[in-house]
């Protein structure tokens, strides 16, 4: 009997996938575990795994196209097995006929072509959630694309590449083996093959709006998982939440002096942004009325400290955490948020790693932003944007000088968070980042 492989919910947030590349053919023998797909959900690329074993009969959709959870993908039976499976998503709805199994050396030449089973997959594989409807999904499928072919690199093997960055390759006609990659190990990532056709671009005049080659006056780009999650997000934080911003200016140079110890002394390194994190989840230790979820019915005020950080990728943002920060060592917190960061990148990060935050950070101050506001992360009632650090001309000590300065601004969900509260909280912060022995105790 022949057993339907639907779209999981491979993340708690997630309502539809993008099928990357097919891992099983028709006429692989599969077993209950191996991979048969790489699926873009909202937040990282993850593998879709069988559910039982036999003979991949049929691939209902083709790589490329969106499919909203729950529906299905391929179906899975004995070998030589006929069965009818329905079209794929957005398809006439006309049942087709499996295929046969193909020969064992046509299946082999095909899948020459394919990426080697271990490429651009996550290094761990985390339980897949059980089956279910979407809430919300809107049930856009992008238009079906054939999986981009994994040449060869210039050294006789494979170039290593993340999905996004092939499928942008083979839309645009790149040799993505001649693209330099800029990733972990050099793989090749989106903004490389961006940066590859920029030398055609810049052969445009500088008021132009074309951004194609062909001359059209602009290009539509089918919004992916992620950014279709962060419209939708943005949407249930501005609309129904009442903000207010509270901003207050930090005197940085103690900050400076210990982070320059702490270099000294080798090690782990610790950035300007790790001791923030940990001044921020010492802060909430002490003002847990900050450290709070808006529940409709209820606010929840945690105990714990778990920090969400943003981290930008290459489609849009995301937010790791970092759990019982409060708990962690300078040192200790430097090194996750290192790791959580470079895997976010590579949308190799496990559900539960960018998920059941109690406050956010985002930080621009490397990017030279001086001071900014940033979107509430719901069900959290805080975030904390961080400005650029720069030296300033203050009043210091009866006498005019030159000091390091920072700007700190903290979104606050009014429903939780009062503005004597969220005041009370930045003033126990700008305490321990202008003395960092105050974050010793």
């Amino acid at each position: 009997m022949s057993t339907k492989v639907v779209m999981e919910a491979l993340s708690p947030t997630m309502e539809e996938g993008r099928l990357v590349e097919w891992k099983k053919q028709e006429g692989d023998a599969v077993s209950v575990g191996d991979v048969l797909a790489e699926v873009e959900t909202d937040k990282a690329v993850m593998e879709l795994v069988a559910r039982a074993g036999g003979t991949l009969l049929k691939q209902v959709v083709q790589a490329g196209t969106t499919v909203p959870v729950s529906e299905l993908v391929a179906v899975i039976g004995e070998p030589g097995e006929q069965v009818e499976a329905p079209a794929a998503p957005g398809g006439d709805g006309a049942p087709t006929p499996a295929k046969k199994p193909a020969p064992k050396a046509e299946r082999k030449a095909e899948q020459g072509t394919q990426p080697t089973p271990d490429e651009n997959r996550p290094t761990s594989m985390p339980p897949a959630p059980a089956r279910g409807p979407a809430a919300e999904g809107n049930g856009q499928a992008a238009l079906p694309q054939k999986p981009a072919p994994a040449p060869a690199d210039r050294s006789g093997g494979r170039v290593r590449a993340s999905p996004l960055a092939r499928r942008m390759a083979a839309e645009r006609g790149i040799d993505i083996a001649a693209v330099e990659g800029s990733g972990p190990e050099g793989r090749v990532v989106a903004r490389d093959v961006e940066a590859a056709r920029a030398p055609a671009a810049a052969a445009a005049p500088r008021a132009a709006t074309v951004r194609a080659s062909d001359g059209a006056p602009y290009e539509d780009v089918p919004l992916s998982q992620i950014r279709k999650t962060i419209a939708r997000r943005l949407a249930q934080s501005i609309g129904p939440i009442p903000t207010f911003y509270l901003t207050t200016e930090v005197d940085m140079e103690r900050a400076w002096d210990a982070r320059e110890a702490l270099l000294a002394a080798g090690g782990e390194k610790v950035s300007f942004n790790d001791i923030i994190l940990k001044a921020v989840a010492m802060a909430l230790r002490q003002h847990p009325e900050c450290n709070a979820w808006w529940q409709d019915d209820h606010i929840r005020y945690w105990n714990e400290v778990h920090l969400s950080m943003a981290v930008a990728i290459e489609e849009g943002l995301i937010t790791p955490v970092i759990r019982h920060t409060d708990l962690k060592s300078l040192r200790e917190i430097a090194a996750e948020a290192r790791d959580l960061a470079e895997r976010a990148r590579e949308r190799k990060l496990a559900p539960e790693e960018y998920t059941g935050g109690t406050f956010s950070v985002s930080n621009l101050g490397m990017l030279d932003i001086h001071e900014f506001t940033a979107v509430i992360n719901p069900p959290e009632a805080g975030i904390l944007a961080v400005g650029r650090m720069a030296e300033q001309p203050v009043a210091h000590g009866g006498a005019v000088t030159i000091r390091r300065r920072m700007r700190l601004t903290m979104s606050c969900d009014h429903r939780v968070i009062d503005g004597a509260t969220g005041a009370r909280l930045l003033q126990t912060l700008k305490g321990m980042l202008e003395n960092p022995l105050a974050m010793v105790y």
